[in-house]
């Protein structure tokens, strides 16, 4: 049985969507499997008295939804329920609610106090201003906030100058739930634990990295906010560039968040800017129109966004390079969108081809080892290699795979990514969460890419829903004689 965990926790916006899909059944996985405390206080919030109202059934509605058979107990989600509070509050009126939370909160003086904004950034600072006046912000007071941290670098930096009014950096956790993925923590083991890794992990051995995050869906529900801020500031600022730094970091000389935040500073501040006309040359913008997915027909983004036109990007592929020792001349290739073929996540390493070939062309094509590190939809790292086809009496070649699958050689693995980070968020424990450098860092590397598709009024490229992107995304691939990853061609 894992670490008993006692804790409060504050969901501000606990009867949003990102309650619902993600927080609520991380929160009841971790009462589960014996992680969190029958002690333990969930409060809910929200501005809106009905949704409180209706809390069970919403609650019953979100575990049956998200959770899988074998982790929906009747009996154990009634003892969950027990754990929850609700209350209404308008997070822009300092009225005598906040004073009813203050009430339900000061009856513990001991135990850690957790504040999740699942909010607009824009009223992160009213929250913690009146919980500030309240008196809810100690030394035993953690917040953590979510994605997008502003909208560039300027506006990145008043939000957490906001934040850090009230709470001390410490005590601030910027959540990015792709780094708490068991796989995404796997990758560290791979490299730092396993020598035949660690000795090929450079660009002598290393032709080129891959980073895919693909999604199937549309807009859904986001579609005011994400009109706003596109593929990049969503996806490439914080998820993407944050693999990156697993991909690339130094070993870190202890596994502590201080020692990984600054090998992951050292990545970033690395990474070779993107400016002026290299944008039209290192990236690709792209936006979907109406086309078929999973056989039915999908309509486009100016449909869903119900708008005769937008600049947005849902589409963005980027070749990138990191200017150390390390990694010289190794392009990493970064790749996300909405309506693509397959949702999936992805990271590929793919090794140089040998240098000579001693067998035949008879014996057939010879594919490079690869590393294939799969987050979503299924967990897994697999490694490519060339042997021999054992079905054929003459001499052929085809590419094999090692094959580690965690839900088949791990019993009952459940990834679980949000309850992992918010035990750690209990526990105190950073490593897993974004510094303020690191956001800062990040933006400086996304602002001039921004500015330079602003200056050349650089339009997305259309591409059909069900595709996977613009045809300029294959070609920044084949013009250097490579091609991106399909899963659906591996033997």
């Amino acid at each position: 049985m894992s670490q008993l965990a006692v804790f409060d926790i504050v969901i501000f916006g606990g009867c949003g969507d990102l309650s619902y899909r993600k927080l609520m059944p991380g929160l009841y996985r971790g009462f589960l499997d014996g992680s969190v405390a029958d002690s333990c206080r969930i409060i809910v919030t929200s501005h809106n008295a009905l949704d409180v109202a209706e809390f069970d059934v919403w609650l019953e509605r979100s575990l049956t939804e998200q959770l899988a058979d074998d982790e929906y107990d009747d009996a154990v989600i009634q003892r969950f329920k027990a754990l929850i509070q609700r209350c209404v509050i308008d997070i822009t009126v300092a009225d005598q609610r906040w004073q009813e939370l203050q009430a339900k909160l000061t009856s513990d003086s001991e135990r850690p106090r957790i504040y999740y904004m699942a909010i607009p950034p824009k009223i992160y600072g009213e929250a913690c201003d009146n919980l500030a006046k309240q008196g809810l912000v100690d030394k035993r007071s953690r917040v953590v906030i979510e994605k997008p941290i502003g909208y560039d670098g300027k506006t990145a930096a008043q939000v957490n100058d906001e934040v850090g009014k009230y709470f001390h950096e410490d005590n601030i956790y910027r959540i990015d739930h792709y780094l708490g993925k068991e796989t995404v923590q796997n990758l560290l083991a791979l490299r730092f634990t396993n020598l035949i890794f660690e000795q090929l992990w450079d660009a002598k051995s290393i032709d080129h990295v891959q980073i895919s995050l693909a999604e199937t869906v549309g807009l859904e529900s986001r579609a005011g906010f994400y009109d706003g801020a596109g593929a990049l500031r969503d996806m490439v600022q914080n998820h993407l560039l944050q693999l990156l730094c697993l991909v690339a970091m130094e070993p870190p000389n202890k596994l502590d968040a201080n020692s990984i935040r600054a090998e992951k500073l050292k990545v970033l501040e690395a990474l070779r800017p993107i400016v002026g006309t290299d944008a039209k040359r290192y990236t690709v913008r792209g936006q979907y129109v109406a086309g078929e997915q999973d056989n039915r027909l999908v309509p486009g983004y100016l449909e869903e966004l119900q708008a005769s036109s937008s600049h947005t990007e849902t589409f963005v592929a980027i070749k990138a390079h990191i200017d150390n020792w390390r990694w010289s001349k190794v392009p990493f290739y970064l790749r996300t969108g909405k309506r693509l073929a397959q949702r999936s996540a992805e990271i590929v390493i793919q090794f140089h081809d040998v240098p000579h070939r001693i067998y035949d062309n008879a014996a057939g094509t010879m594919a490079p080892n690869r590393l294939i590190i799969c987050l979503q939809p299924n967990e897994s790292i697999q490694l490519t290699m060339m042997a021999k086809d054992l079905t054929s009496r003459s001499t052929k070649l085809k590419p094999v795979s090692l094959n580690l699958n965690f839900s088949d050689t791990f019993a009952h693995f459940n990834s679980g990514a949000y309850k992992r980070l918010l035990l750690d968020v209990a526990a105190g424990n950073p490593a897993l969460f974004i510094h303020r450098d690191e956001v800062d860092c990040a933006w400086r590397w996304i602002d001039p890419i921004i500015e330079a598709w602003q200056a050349s009024k650089h339009l997305p490229e259309l591409y059909r829903a069900g595709t996977w992107g613009p045809e300029s995304a294959d070609k920044l691939l084949t013009n250097d004689g490579r091609a991106w990853f399909c899963r659906e061609i591996l033997p």
